[in-house]
């Protein structure tokens, strides 16, 4: 698995001079050239899905094939939520597969960006998950950003950058210095004094939304004043729609599948330009051996219980499910009953955890506890509870080859390694 934690890949960046790309993704076409180019480049890389684009796909649906590619990619990969615009928005992402969020209060008052931004900040760093501010506004100009990101951009101001940040504990800052979400009108005009004095201020990772149009100078002068993220799609959409409109244009009465031929490889060959002008290409293997393995972990419950009616067992199961299935960091929750009957326990609930980092939260949410204590623990007969981390990363990934899994072992670059699990006893 290469999918690692956000955090310490955007501090590498940061600490050394160069960007990782977030490039938003809105079709399968786009997930995999990203991907490609990642691998073909050797570089660490952001799957980024962005809450403004929903309305083009089903969240849902696409994140398991997001999760599906950062697991099987032989490069670091982390999962980011752009534009979340509410604690509602990001916890569902991060249960649902997120492992970034990159929160856009920026349209409001300052007093109101910071309290949100804290309330997402105590939640996702309560499940191990990094949190990315934005202060200032970066507006649109044309296209799908001018639709999105109405209204005139707000530069950052220097002065409100350190309050920001300790108030609301960001893990990186989104900031506004001349950039434009969607196409650019002529070459844009960067406040690099003012990108200085944000650095100085808060000393940690940078980020540009609206980097689409800027020019090799100015990548380089972004990185060498903190800059260690950037985010990256109208470009792709652009070079994807000029490469179906030669197509249709060859080819008036092409299937779907014959008019959309070479949008990946051209999409590709774009990401493939940004990684090595931003300097991330080639880093791979240095970023994963300094970044923690994103790895879940499984709590299995087994019990049995002492109600008078199987009605009553089921009505208790199923709340439990509604329940813990909506705590932050919550993956998913399955309830279960032994299909044959002598068995020791009669009922289990396997309730799977985003990052070990949720634990302990997740014991100290009060849903939980509230459950726990009126419901669950009052009919509860006996018990164990044991908690698993996926045993793949229990042993050091290597690059460039990629884990092979079967059934009874793992490979990795042709080593064999038993597959086990490492357990932890707990109480409920």
């Amino acid at each position: 698995m290469a999918q690692v934690n956000m955090r310490d890949m955007l501090n590498h960046a940061y600490e050394n001079n160069y960007a990782v790309g977030a490039f938003d993704l809105v079709s399968l076409d786009f997930l995999e050239a990203v991907i490609d180019a990642a691998e073909r480049c050797r570089a660490p890389v952001i799957l980024s899905v962005a809450e403004p684009h929903f309305a083009h796909y089903d969240f849902e649906l696409m994140l398991p094939a997001v999760e599906a590619a950062a697991k099987r990619a032989s490069v670091p990969v982390a999962i980011q939520l752009d534009h979340g615009h509410s604690i509602e928005s990001a916890t569902k992402a991060i249960n649902l597969g997120c492992n970034g969020i990159m929160l856009d209060a920026s349209n409001r008052n300052l007093p109101e960006n910071i309290q949100l931004t804290r309330d997402v900040v105590e939640m996702a760093h309560g499940c191990g998950v990094p949190v990315i501010g934005e202060l200032g506004y970066v507006a649109g100009m044309e296209g799908e950003g001018a639709e999105q990101h109405p209204g005139e951009s707000a530069f950052t101001v220097p002065a409100e950058v350190k309050v920001y940040v300790e108030r609301t504990g960001v893990d990186a800052l989104a900031v506004s210095i001349g950039t434009v979400q969607g196409r650019m009108k002529g070459r844009a005009k960067l406040d690099f004094h003012r990108l200085k004095q944000l650095n100085q201020a808060v000393n940690i990772p940078l980020v540009i939304h609206g980097g689409s149009g800027l020019n090799e100078d100015q990548f380089r002068r972004l990185t060498s004043l903190g800059v260690a993220k950037i985010n990256y799609f109208t470009a792709l959409s652009d070079v994807a729609a000029k490469t179906m409109k030669a197509q249709i244009k060859q080819n008036p009465n092409g299937s779907f599948t014959e008019l959309k031929a070479g949008v990946k490889e051209a999409i590709g060959d774009e990401v493939d330009r940004c990684m090595h002008q931003w300097g991330s290409a080639g880093r791979a293997a240095e970023v994963i051996t300094q970044c923690e393995p994103w790895t879940p972990v499984e709590k299995l419950i087994m019990f049995n219980v002492e109600l008078s009616s199987d009605q009553q067992i089921y009505t208790m199961m199923e709340e439990g499910r509604r329940v813990l299935s909506n705590i932050p960091g919550v993956r998913e929750v399955f309830s279960g009953e032994a299909l044959k009957e002598n068995e020791k326990y009669r009922f289990s609930w396997r309730v799977r955890f985003c990052n070990k980092a949720v634990i302990d939260e997740y014991h100290k949410h009060r849903e939980y506890i509230e459950f726990n204590n009126k419901l669950f623990r009052p009919v509860v007969s006996d018990q164990i509870s044991i908690e698993y981390e996926d045993s793949q990363n229990m042993f050091p990934v290597q690059l460039p080859g990629r884990v092979k899994k079967t059934a009874k072992d793992s490979e990795v670059n042709g080593v064999k390694t038993p597959n086990i699990a490492k357990a932890k006893l707990s109480s409920v």
